[in-house]
């Protein structure tokens, strides 16, 4: 018979993967996990009849409380919105068994066309295409009939992927890059833009490309997506020579894609992440909005 603390130990990273997708916040997923378990641990779980089930419904339950008490921050919220990067380390890991087929799914385009998403969609979505539940099982956590549950999935899965058509669901996955790939393309760009080499810098990234920068009205960003690869470019480079002293950075595993993590006198700066489509940068993801960095611990990444 399980213990309240093995039990803890064996769903938390699972629950944190349910939560973080939700809501696109390691803080707020943390807490939610926190009180999930909290709660569940004020209940007898030895007489329920699936207990992974139930605490997947508490959490999911949580998320939706959490997303309608926020909506009216975001929706004044300064300039665009980006979720909070994670760097997946022994403290957020990735369940064993979604580890080979679904680490795709932490990319931070993953999450912002989750964000298309109604929170019951999103809900389904995530409990279906990423943590692999059945329809009877998904329709439990959310409360809703199985029939509907598998509308609703369809009807995301139309949403975020427009292209998948009639394909069955196992084969229309939202496709991403492949994590060696986009490393290659990602060194590349360090190299060329930290030794001025545009014409390198050009050649990787792509014309049509577009960076995204998340301050919320905390700190100086482009409140504007920034559209063109020279435009980008020279963004870019006059963000790197304006870097105050103290200012280090590092590759780092963002999001299960290879990312920039700056620091300042061993204090979180900035986030860069990447969208890598046929070789080329295709998006940029700056996250320099401070509440979305605290979590980062200093020093945490080795530069």
């Amino acid at each position: 018979m399980e213990t309240a603390m093995q039990r803890y130990l064996s769903y938390k990273p699972l629950m944190f993967s349910l939560a973080y997708r939700m809501l696109g916040s390691v803080m707020d997923a943390e807490d939610i996990v926190q009180e999930a378990f909290l709660y569940a641990s004020g209940t007898n779980l030895d007489h329920v009849h699936n207990p992974k089930a139930y605490l997947c419904k508490i959490v999911t339950n949580r998320c939706i409380d959490h997303l309608r008490s926020a909506s009216k921050k975001r929706e004044v919220y300064v300039g665009p919105w980006l979720p909070e990067p994670l760097l997946t380390s022994e403290e957020h890991p990735i369940p064993p068994d979604l580890a080979l087929t679904h680490k795709e799914s932490l990319s931070t385009a993953y999450l912002l066309l989750l964000q298309q998403l109604s929170w019951v969609e999103r809900a389904v979505f995530l409990l279906r295409e990423v943590l692999q539940y059945d329809y009877e099982e998904i329709a439990e956590i959310v409360g809703k009939s199985s029939t509907n549950c598998r509308q609703i999935f369809r009807r995301a899965k139309q949403a975020i992927s427009p292209s998948s058509g009639q394909d069955s669901e196992r084969n229309t996955k939202i496709k991403q890059p492949l994590k060696e790939q986009t490393a290659a393309v990602v060194e590349q760009f360090v190299h060329a833009l930290t030794s001025g080499n545009m014409a390198q810098l050009l050649s990787i990234v792509k014309s049509d490309a577009i960076l995204y920068s998340d301050g919320g009205g905390k700190v100086k960003a482009a409140i504007k997506p920034i559209e063109g690869a020279e435009r980008i470019a020279m963004f870019l480079a006059g963000v790197l020579a304006k870097v105050p002293e103290g200012y280090h950075y590092a590759l780092a595993n963002v999001n299960e894609q290879l990312g920039i993590v700056a620091y300042v006198n061993d204090q979180p700066h900035n986030v860069l992440t990447f969208q890598v489509e046929g070789g080329q940068i295709q998006a940029f993801y700056l996250v320099v909005n401070p509440d979305k960095l605290r979590h980062l611990e200093a020093g945490s990444v080795e530069s």
